[in-house]
């Protein structure tokens, strides 16, 4: 892959849209993650967050707008676009019977990556997991299998790395490297990463920007300490509640 001129950001969404009959599930969703960011979607269950990542994923396709990967629009060039992209999430776990080294090498031969067993090799070392080569990932605990998962992702360098909720339901210590990992990704300046979580201590901690996302529309995006000074709140986390909640009451004022 050639490297993105820096003027392209490596993931744009365009006035995205996705209904369900008169469901809005997305609802004119615009923004941009450029090389070297790491980019948090937050908000509510239900919000459309992970419907944004699937539309980007193409498992998806929007009812309007448009996706772009380092510039490939993801509808008329899915394979190229898609290529350049992997993905990690807790409840999208790798084949159980299978090995960790069997697990990686059937996604790297769908990603077609070259030197494939140095590139294994590379991820085993990179993830401690060179004890598991040969252990079925069923039997691993969530924290080695969140490593598995992210290893998989890893296997073909993406350009952009989306997580949709990477950390969730292992322990603290596990999350810390995890969290270690994403941000070495990141440094290169040419990667970018779209992050969905809960957990808005991870979010202060690891992202660039946030965008605060409720029934499908954005509401708030920047810096989260300037979006925390901006709305006089006291944490990231105090600020994510005051929002959700203004926007169940607005809601319910409307109904």
């Amino acid at each position: 892959m050639t490297p993105t001129p820096p003027d392209v950001p490596v993931l744009e969404a365009a006035d995205l849209h996705k209904a369900y009959g008169a469901l809005k599930a997305v609802d004119g969703v615009s923004f941009q993650v450029r090389g070297g960011e790491i980019v948090g979607l937050v908000g509510p269950n239900g919000a459309g967050k992970t419907t944004i990542i699937n539309m980007i994923l193409g498992v998806l396709q929007p009812s309007a707008g448009r996706i772009l990967i380092e510039g490939l629009d993801v509808a008329r060039k899915r394979s190229e676009a898609l290529a350049r992209t992997n993905f990690a999430a807790v409840y999208a776990p790798l084949p159980g019977n299978l090995t960790v080294e069997q697990n990686l090498r059937i996604f790297g031969l769908i990603y077609e990556v070259k030197n494939l067993s140095a590139r294994i090799e590379e991820l085993l070392g990179e993830f401690d997991l060179e004890r598991f080569a040969q252990t079925k990932c069923g039997v691993l605990s969530s924290g080695e299998q969140t490593r598995v998962a992210l290893a998989k992702a890893m296997l073909n360098k993406p350009r952009l790395l989306l997580l949709d909720e990477p950390t969730a339901s292992i322990d603290p210590a596990t999350a810390r490297e995890i969290r270690a990992h994403i941000q070495r990704f990141a440094t290169g300046g040419r990667e970018a990463v779209l992050w969905t979580s809960h957990n808005m201590y991870e979010v202060a901690e690891v992202c660039d920007r946030v965008i605060f996302i409720s029934r499908g529309r954005i509401l708030l995006q920047g810096e989260p300490e300037a979006l925390v000074r901006a709305h006089g709140a006291a944490s990231l986390e105090d600020l994510f509640v005051t929002v959700a909640n203004e926007t169940l009451e607005g809601e319910r004022a409307r109904s």
